[in-house]
């Protein structure tokens, strides 16, 4: 048995998720203490315990200590059972992070899955459903599988209430993928989306990515919801490139100026771009276990974060892998992932 200290490196809920996917897809049962502590609020909360019920759904697991404020846990997986399902965070916690618990094991499982989940689909420090859309899911279908997503709606915190529908068609296994070079850039998109909130913020995030950008204004748009759950607002820019598509988001909070999340938004997409990498820090990150499960490969990216560093050392304790890190400059550093001879077609 595996296992995991839940306080290493950046201590957060993605060391949870990480093997509780790698757990799956692997058949290794682990035990990991320390849940989430270097967190303001330790342990499970209600996403993190949706994602250990989820992953113990789909893979007929025995688990123990699932409970919210749990910080331990005994998880040993079954058989991987596609399907159809449907998870409720039942907060406005990321249902995000909840599929990104359970398809790993669904890429390369026996039939086809469709699965309904229900939460939060834009929240800070979480991937939102565009990202996830536009930038993940092509490249894991490039990998072999055939992953769509449709957005039913969208879920802001605190009213949560968002809904999107994944519909899986599994690989007999995940290719090889390298992302070297980003190629040409064919399209760029900014857009403020505004629920219950004055059209004036998004008017002023709209302005302040203009000017920072210097794009042209047909690239701008604003979106407000028909029909709202709750207020909020996130503010979306997609680079479309020949090889790859990034998205970037920045989220309206109280108390957080308009003119803040415009200018945090648009400074992350300049450094993106004058870095001249493919793929950025949030992708490098999502990108690790899919590449380590599959037949490897390489990408240029910023420098690693730490989030996608401890992700690193949690497949490590999974997988025979080798995991190469380069700089090449000061913004642009390689990453390789080499799978042992041994370890491959051990997915089921």
């Amino acid at each position: 048995m595996i296992t995991i200290d839940g306080s290493i490196g950046e201590g957060g809920g993605q060391i949870l998720r990480t093997s509780l996917a790698l757990s799956l897809v692997t058949g290794k049962p682990f035990f990991i203490g320390n849940i989430r502590a270097k967190r303001e609020r330790p342990g499970l909360l209600r996403q993190h315990l949706t994602a250990v019920n989820a992953a113990t759904e789909v893979g007929k697991a025995r688990v123990d200590g699932n409970a919210i404020g749990s910080s331990r846990l005994f998880f040993a997986p079954g058989t991987t059972h596609p399907g159809t399902y449907r998870w409720a965070v039942g907060t406005a916690g990321s249902a995000t992070l909840v599929l990104q618990t359970v398809l790993p094991c669904l890429l390369t499982a026996s039939g086809t899955s469709e699965l309904i989940l229900e939460g939060g689909t834009h929240n800070p420090y979480a991937p939102p459903f565009d990202f996830l859309d536009r930038s993940f899911l092509p490249i894991i279908n490039r990998m072999g599988p055939t992953v769509t997503a449709r957005l039913d709606r969208r879920g802001f915190y605190p009213a949560g209430g968002g809904r999107f529908t994944v519909s899986v068609v599994p690989a007999a296994s995940l290719a090889r993928i390298d992302l070297m070079e980003r190629g040409e850039i064919v399209a760029r998109e900014g857009k403020a989306v505004l629920s219950q909130l004055p059209r004036r913020i998004a008017d002023t995030e709209i302005g302040v990515l203009r000017s920072r950008l210097s794009w042209d204004s047909s690239c701008f748009r604003i979106e407000e919801l028909a029909n709202p759950r709750g207020p909020g607002n996130v503010l979306v820019c997609v680079v479309e490139s020949r090889n790859i598509t990034e998205v970037f988001t920045g989220f309206g909070q109280r108390g957080l100026p308009a003119e803040r999340v415009g200018a945090s938004t648009a400074d992350e997409v300049r450094e993106y771009l004058s870095a001249g990498v493919p793929v950025g820090r949030h992708l490098a990150d999502q990108l690790i276990v899919p590449m380590a499960l599959g037949g490897g490969g390489r990408f240029r990216t910023l420098p690693l974060t730490r989030h996608c560093m401890t992700n690193i050392d949690v497949v490590k304790q999974f997988l025979e892998i080798e995991v190469n890190l380069t700089r090449v400059d000061r913004l642009v550093w390689e990453v390789e992932i080499v799978r042992s001879s041994l370890e491959r077609g051990d997915g089921r």
